[in-house]
This record gives structure tokens, sequence and C-alpha cells, in this order.
């Protein structure tokens, strides 16, 4: 896969680890050991996916993640060594689109790095679908989502799930059913699907207290309404 990733690890022995599998895998790499680096490279140079650390010297991953998002959706995976729900929440809060914790497999990662890319590729503009409710106009393949034709910044995860959920407007799918097609496993921490799901109402939703495009059914799921497209 040819790709430019960004990897933040103050740790070299691991970075120049992840480096050596990424580059297995046709990767081109950057290594920045502290997060103020890392902003210095991505001022300078385009990325197609940044791997994080949290517990990095000066500037935290949370707040180097915090500045990137005001000003990029490219995907973001969070390393850290951190296990606590209150940590993978607050990452995926706050913008990363996957959260590994430490120690792991370098040949997983380098897997989820793939499915990652994969799904943020911009395809080309033939037989695209659109979906269009509201202000908004969703292009299927193309990844983008407009509210009045300006481009709403959203990561690869908060798009999938709503373009799932479009495409089965009107079907209900549960935490455990968005999580195996979304995240492609079949056990994991579905509680981030909420997370997730939070974000995304916050982008599209007037109030997204009470949403009217994506809906809860208490005990069921979420769907998203069939009557607001058009």
């Amino acid at each position: 896969m040819k790709a430019d990733v960004l990897i933040i690890e103050d740790e070299q022995e691991l970075a120049e680890l992840e480096e050596l599998y990424l580059q297995k895998e046709g990767v081109h790499t950057v290594w920045a050991d502290t997060a103020e680096k890392g902003l210095a490279c991505i001022a300078d140079t385009s990325f197609d996916l940044i791997i994080l650390d949290i517990n990095l010297p000066g500037m935290d991953g949370f707040e180097f993640l915090q500045q990137f998002r005001r000003r990029s959706n490219i995907p973001v995976i969070i390393i850290s060594a951190r296990e606590a729900d209150e940590d993978i929440i607050m990452g995926l809060g706050i913008g990363a689109d996957e959260f590994v914790t430490k120690p792991f497999v370098p040949r997983v990662l380098c897997a989820r790095v793939r499915a990652l890319l994969r799904r943020s590729t911009v395809f080309s503009d033939k037989g695209r679908i659109i979906y269009r409710f509201g202000p908004f106009e969703l292009d299927y393949d193309g990844y983008s989502i407009k509210r009045d034709g300006k481009v709403i910044s959203m990561t690869v995860r908060e798009f999938e799930i709503l373009r799932f959920l479009v495409e089965h407007a009107g079907s209900v799918f549960s935490l455990q059913e968005i999580y195996r097609t979304i995240w492609g496993q079949e056990y994991g921490d579905t509680s981030a699907v909420s997370v997730y799901i939070q974000r995304l109402r916050k982008k599209i939703e007037e109030d997204f207290h009470n949403p009217k495009y994506v809906k809860t059914l208490h005990g069921k799921g979420y769907l998203f309404d069939r009557e607001q497209l058009r």
C-alpha cells in the first residue's frame, strides 16, 4: 500500500519497529518524538494517516489531537499503554479512529493501518451514489458530506457509521451490529459506537439531544430516519 504515515512516538525502539513493519508494506514513514515536532511535520507535509502516542514529553497526545482535528480529518490511530476506559473514550471522543493498547502485535497494527487507509480513500467521480437529507449531501463513495455545499469535517469512523445507517435507513442496528460492521471485529468495546454517534449528532443535528436524523430506539439500537431522505 502506498501511503505517507506520520509516527509520533517518544520511544525510539518502538517507533523504529513500527517503521520497519510499515515500510515492508510499502508505506513511507516520518517519525517525530514529540507532539510539537509532529505539528511542525503536518504544517510542511501532507500525510494519509497518523500513529499517535499519548504519553509524550511536553504536549501530550490528547492535546495534539485536539489541535490537529481543527485542521484535518485524516485517520488517527492512538497507541498507548493506558487501558482505562476513560482514556479510550476520551481519545475516541476528541477524534481518534482507533485506540491500540501497548504491547501490541506489529502485524495487527499494520492491518488496522491498511483498513483505515482503504476506507479513507476517495474514489472516482463515476457512478457515485449521493444521499440527500435536510441541508446535507452525503457522497457515498467519495467519503464526504456537505451542508449547504460546504464540506463538514468528519473522521473516517464518523462517516462510516453515518454512511452505514443512511444506506440502511429505517432499519435498527444494535451497538454490537454496528461495531461488527464498522470495526470489522466480532468482539470489542461497543461503547465506542455510542461515543461516535454522539459526535456525529453534534455535527448534523440542530438539537443533538432531540435528533431527527440518527435516532435511538431504547433497548434496541440506532437507526437513520428514512423519512428524512429526499
